[in-house]
């Protein structure tokens, strides 16, 4: 059992009779009554993201999980592959798992948490940082950069991303993985 106080990004937790991943979350103290924990929460086998409050001091219900380094192999329909990289075993994972699924290119390494108890598998973490190559863009205007103004881009793995107008098809783009957004440029 552990309480709000061990409450991070991350943790899984046994609630409302499914497991869930903490997503985000926020200690409030009010200058008036007792202190609470806002968090949101992410089903890991349904996908959905509910908010909920914890009151100060409130037992939760910890899944104890390991982190397996996982190579993902390809997609076939809303199902991905992944292998592991110590004894290469595959896994099978629904789309509704995974954070970021159109950011992933075959071959990347994610890290896979699994429930200790039936071995199971709860959700995938992706690299804070994917480079990916974009596969079409439509040309910036010159002289139009005044403002930061982005463009849409279609990158290798089909994701769409707003760049900077400067950004031409076949660069190297550094993307955040949990925003979703285009970092910088990585030069070669």
């Amino acid at each position: 059992m552990a309480t709000t106080s061990d409450i991070k990004k991350g943790l899984c937790i046994k609630f409302n009779h499914d497991i869930y991943k903490i997503i985000e979350f926020l200690h409030v103290k009010p200058g008036k009554g007792p202190a609470f924990v806002r968090t949101k929460l992410k089903s890991v086998t349904t996908g959905k993201i509910l908010d909920n409050t914890f009151s100060a001091g409130h037992k939760i219900e910890d899944v104890r999980v390991e982190t397996h380094k996982f190579q993902y192999l390809y997609p076939e329909g809303d199902t991905y592959h992944f292998m592991n990289t110590e004894d290469y075993n595959q896994i099978t994972l629904q789309k509704s798992v995974l954070d970021a699924p159109d950011l992933m290119k075959e071959g990347e390494v994610v890290t896979v948490l699994i429930n200790t108890e039936d071995n199971m598998p709860l959700s995938v973490e992706m690299p804070s940082h994917v480079i990916l190559e974009v596969t079409h863009t439509e040309p910036g205007v010159k002289g139009n950069t005044a403002t930061n103004a982005t463009k849409p881009a279609t990158v290798e793995t089909g994701a769409r991303i707003n760049v900077p107008l400067f950004i031409n098809e076949g660069d190297k783009i550094k993307i955040d993985t949990e925003k979703g957004a285009y970092t910088e440029r990585i030069k070669e």
